[in-house]
């Protein structure tokens, strides 16, 4: 049933690296450095929104802008903590899907590539405008559009990143897809994203109800007329609904999902998620008519149950990644399998070397050959690079073509992978090899 869907499905050959850790810990270390990491990428686009909301309103009331300020203090830490945080999900990413994860990436080009200078641009335009308070105080819409433009910008890259880890999950389509726009269109990219969004300013109002709640935060000479109690209600609040948000984002994003991912432990683990949930929003409304403690244990039982919650996501989101991909790494597996057996029975069957009776002719170049080439090419047969045969016919009567090509060599042709130099042999040992590689023997 497997084979039946190879012509169907791009289907890579493996590559034969063992993994530098059992794969178990690599999932481990995968979701949870991804889960640390989304979490400060969600404080830090929920900060500078709600730092947004709050400047404007600061034009007609300077308690809302002494606030927007105070919040934006927290971006730039939580920005610098994000990418520290993100360096083990990204390499743990790369080391476990290897494949599916650059083959979204090629299949994006330009797009994926500019997360880079997009990172760099956002990240400058928020220090610009936490450095810049001061001196454009008198000039708010400057002021303002410099934040808004970074918030756009930072908006964007997990809007890039989201795209294409859905790309990742269904290699089916990679036939179909001809650039980033094309990966927009599939089905679940939006729904994630407004998923996203809404956790981001659930965890933000929660974050910044402890944030305005501490002891350390005195609310005397930085505001006027706004209180901890009412700072601590409007976060609460605005968790509160950004939760209650994700019964609505939440099951239109199940629902999209492509259902050959769908498992009953997937459900399961979803039905549990949506309870914990429910009893984070009962507790959330209990804490906003809770007058007598701004920081008591009430809160920190919710804060458990958000842990215990986005564990809950993290977990789900891995299970549909290994179901859904499942069915496409048993026929990589196939493919891996038939190649290196190709490889082998190559191997058996080629350049035997002249035989004078019952001893064997040493044939100058065999040995560099058999040591630096016959792992790609074989003498008829296309392996990962062309056939000997085809080799010698190209650089027929050009010994110091081919000499210089072996040395340091290119990409000719599409369809072929980059060919590996070899620098470090001599010019004697590249003579040797390249007279062997003419022979006429291929053709045999």
């Amino acid at each position: 049933m497997i084979s039946a869907f190879i012509n169907q499905i791009p289907v890579p050959k493996d590559i034969p690296l063992p993994l530098p850790m059992p794969e178990w810990v690599l999932i481990v270390v995968l979701v949870f450095s991804f889960l640390v990491h989304i979490l400060f990428i969600n404080l830090m686009i929920g900060s500078s929104i709600l730092t947004f909301w709050y400047e404007i309103r600061g034009k007609k009331n300077n308690d809302f802008d002494r606030l927007a300020r105070e919040i934006a203090a927290t971006i730039t830490v939580n920005k610098s903590l994000a990418v520290v945080f993100g360096v083990a999900p990204l390499l743990s990413i790369n080391v476990l899907y290897t494949l599916y994860f650059y083959s979204a990436n090629a299949l994006t080009g330009n797009i994926w590539i500019s997360i880079v200078p997009w990172v760099a641009v956002s990240f400058l335009l928020f220090y610009l405008h936490k450095y810049s308070w001061d001196r454009l105080s008198d000039n708010k819409p400057l002021h303002l559009s410099i934040l808004g433009v970074g918030i756009l910008s930072f908006l964007f890259i997990p809007f890039i990143f989201l795209t294409n880890i859905n790309l990742m999950l269904f290699p089916e389509k990679w036939g179909e897809i001809n650039g980033f726009f094309e990966a927009m269109t599939l089905p679940n990219v939006f729904p994630r994203y407004f998923h996203f969004i809404t956790a981001s300013m659930a965890i933000t109002g929660f974050f910044l109800a402890w944030w305005f709640g501490r002891k350390q935060f005195k609310t005397e000479g930085v505001f006027n007329n706004l209180s901890k109690n009412w700072i601590r209600k409007q976060m609460l609040n605005l968790a509160l609904i950004a939760t209650g948000m994700q019964f609505i984002f939440g099951p239109l994003l199940f629902l999209t999902l492509p259902s050959q991912g769908i498992t009953w432990t997937l459900f399961w683990v979803i039905m549990g998620g949506v309870t914990i949930a429910i009893i984070v929003m009962v507790q959330l409304w209990k804490l906003l008519n809770d007058e007598g403690h701004l920081l008591g244990k009430r809160f920190f039982i919710v804060a458990g149950m958000f842990v215990l919650l986005v564990a809950f996501m993290g977990t789900g989101r891995h299970l549909y990644r290994e179901s859904t991909l499942q069915t496409h790494k048993e026929m990589m597996a196939e493919r891996t399998a038939a190649h290196w057996e190709a490889v082998r029975l190559a191997h058996e069957n080629l350049l035997l070397p002249p035989v004078d009776g019952d001893v064997a002719i040493a044939v100058p170049g065999q040995n560099l050959f058999q040591t630096n080439c016959a792992v790609c090419h074989a003498a008829n047969t296309r392996l990962v690079g062309p056939a000997m045969a085809e080799v010698a016919q190209i650089y027929k009567d050009n010994l110091e073509g081919l000499k210089k090509w072996i040395k340091e060599p290119g990409r000719k042709r599409l369809d072929y992978p980059a060919m590996t130099g070899f620098p470090h042999l001599s010019d004697q040992q590249l003579t040797e090899v390249s007279k062997y590689l003419l022979q006429e023997q291929w053709n045999d």
